[in-house]
C-alpha cells in the first residue's frame, strides 16, 4: 500500500468514528420504542386519585416531547389494577415479558407496589412511585430502581402531628384501612406521637372499600381521644369524614387526616373540611407555572382537578425521559443512574434532587383548608401557610435502614 493510500485509510477511519461517535445512540432503545407502563386503581375506591386523570397527565408529558426522544416513538400502555396484589403482579409480567415495556409509573396500594418493586428489581426496570405513599419503600425496602415522587407515610403525618402536639392535642385514636399502606401510615404516626410525649389509647383496622363506618367510629368516639387519626384515602376517607360528621364526633374531637389529597377535599366539601390543617407536596394554585399546567390538565381531562399524584405522574415521566435523552439508552440501569445524578426541573419542581435510596427530596408545603366564604373561585381550596425543607420533612438518611444510603 502506497503512503498516500495509508495516508487516505487512516483518515477514512478517524471520519467514521466521528461518524459514530457524532450519531445519536438511537439502537440503543430496545424495541425500537420507548414504553412506559402506566398502572394504577381505574375504576375502584382509589381511581379519582389517580386512574384517568394520571393518564391525562402522563399523555401531555409524552406530547411535550413530541411524542418521541431520539428519534424513538413514545407510547403508553394502562392497566387497572383493580387494588389487588396478585392483579398487579400479573400485568407487571406480562407488561415486562411480553410487552416491552421498559418503565412503569405505580400509583397503586402499598401492597401491590410491593409484589411490582420486587419484578422491576429482577429485571432492572425504573418504577416511579406517583402515589404510593409507604415510607418502607425508601427505608427497609428500598430498591435500586424504584423512586418516591410524590410523599409517604413517614413525611406527611411528621408536621401535622408535630404541630398538633404542640397545641396539647395528646391522645390520639387511629382508624386505619387494613392493609401496607394503612398500617405503615398508623406505624410511622404513631412513633412521632409517642417521640413528642403524646399517647395512642387505641385503634381499629376497617377494609378497604368500607361504606358503613359506624361502627368504627361509635368506637372512636368512646376512646376520648382528643385526635381521632385517618389512615386512610380515596372514597373511605370521605366515607369516613361524612359519617364522622353526622356522629358529630368533630364537635368533641378532632379529625386529622393522615394523607389528603385536594380531589378528596373537592369531593367532600368545605363546610365539612373547614380549617384542617395539613401537609402537601403540590397545590395547583402556588404561582404561574403551576397555574398555566394545571389549566392544561383540565382541559386534557375533562375539567379535573390536578392533585398531588396527578402532577407528581407528569414529573416522573418527563425527567426519565429527559435521561433517556440525555443517555441515548433505555437500559434501565444507565437511566436510573442519570436520574438520580440530574435534578429534577419541570412547572412543580425546581433543583430538586433524587437521593440515592430513591426518595425525590422536595419541600412539603403546610396548608390551611379554606372556609366556604374564603374560597372564591373554582379549586381555590387552601391557604398556604409554610413551607418544610426537604431536611426537616423526609427520614434523615442517619435514621434509615436503606442499604443503598449506607454504601454511598
Amino acid at each position: 500500500m502506497t503512503k498516500l493510500n495509508r495516508s487516505l485509510l487512516n483518515i477514512a477511519v478517524m471520519l467514521g468514528a466521528l461518524l459514530v461517535l457524532a450519531t445519536p445512540l438511537r439502537a440503543q432503545v430496545s424495541g425500537d420504542v420507548i414504553k412506559i407502563g402506566i398502572m394504577n386503581d381505574q375504576n375502584g375506591p382509589y381511581a379519582d386519585n389517580c386512574g384517568p386523570g394520571a393518564v391525562a397527565s402522563a399523555k401531555l408529558a409524552v406530547a411535550d416531547f413530541g411524542g418521541a426522544v431520539n428519534g424513538k416513538k413514545i407510547e403508553l400502555v394502562v392497566a387497572d389494577d383493580q387494588n389487588k396484589p396478585d392483579v398487579g403482579v400479573a400485568i407487571a409480567l406480562r407488561w415486562l415479558d411480553n410487552e416491552g415495556v421498559d418503565a412503569i409509573v405505580g400509583c397503586s396500594a402499598s401492597s401491590i407496589a410491593l409484589g411490582v418493586q420486587d419484578i422491576m428489581k429482577q429485571r432492572k426496570k425504573p418504577y416511579m412511585l406517583a402515589g404510593t405513599a409507604g415510607s418502607f419503600f425508601t427505608n427497609d425496602k428500598c430498591s435500586p430502581m424504584t423512586t418516591q415522587w410524590m410523599v409517604d407515610t413517614y413525611a406527611q403525618p411528621k408536621a401535622t402531628v408535630k404541630a398538633l402536639l404542640s397545641q396539647g392535642v395528646d391522645t390520639w385514636f387511629f382508624l386505619t384501612v387494613d392493609y401496607a399502606f394503612g398500617k405503615g401510615w398508623q406505624a410511622d404516626a404513631t412513633n412521632f406521637i409517642k417521640a413528642g410525649g403524646g399517647k395512642v389509647v387505641g385503634s381499629v383496622l376497617h377494609p378497604l372499600n368500607t361504606s358503613d363506618f359506624s361502627s368504627f367510629l361509635l368506637t372512636a368516639q368512646a376512646s376520648g381521644a382528643k385526635a381521632i387519626a385517618l389512615a386512610n384515602s380515596g372514597s373511605d376517607f370521605g366515607n369516613a369524614i361524612k359519617q364522622a360528621q353526622e356522629f358529630g364526633l368533630s364537635q368533641k374531637q378532632l379529625l386529622v387526616p393522615l394523607g389528603l389529597m385536594i380531589n378528596q377535599a373537592q369531593g367532600i366539601g368545605l363546610r365539612d373540611l373547614q380549617n384542617v390543617r395539613l401537609t402537601t407536596p403540590f397545590y395547583w394554585d402556588l404561582n404561574p407555572e403551576t397555574r398555566a399546567f394545571a389549566k392544561r390538565f383540565s382541559e386534557a381531562s375533562n375539567g379535573q382537578i390536578l392533585n398531588e399524584a396527578k402532577s407528581a405522574t407528569y414529573s416522573a415521566i418527563t425527567h426519565y425521559l429527559k435521561a433517556i435523552a440525555a443517555t441515548g439508552t433505555d437500559d434501565g440501569e444507565a437511566v436510573m443512574k442519570q436520574m438520580k445524578k440530574t435534578p429534577i426541573n419541570d412547572f412543580e419542581m425546581k433543583d430538586v434532587s433524587i437521593r440515592a435510596d430513591g426518595q425525590v427530596m422536595r419541600p412539603l408545603l403546610v396548608a390551611r383548608i379554606k372556609t366556604p366564604a374564603e374560597s372564591k373561585y373554582a379549586f381555590d381550596y387552601y391557604e398556604i401557610t409554610g413551607t418544610i425543607a426537604p431536611e426537616d420533612a423526609w427520614r434523615p438518611a442517619s435514621e434509615s435502614a436503606c442499604d443503598l444510603l449506607k454504601t454511598q
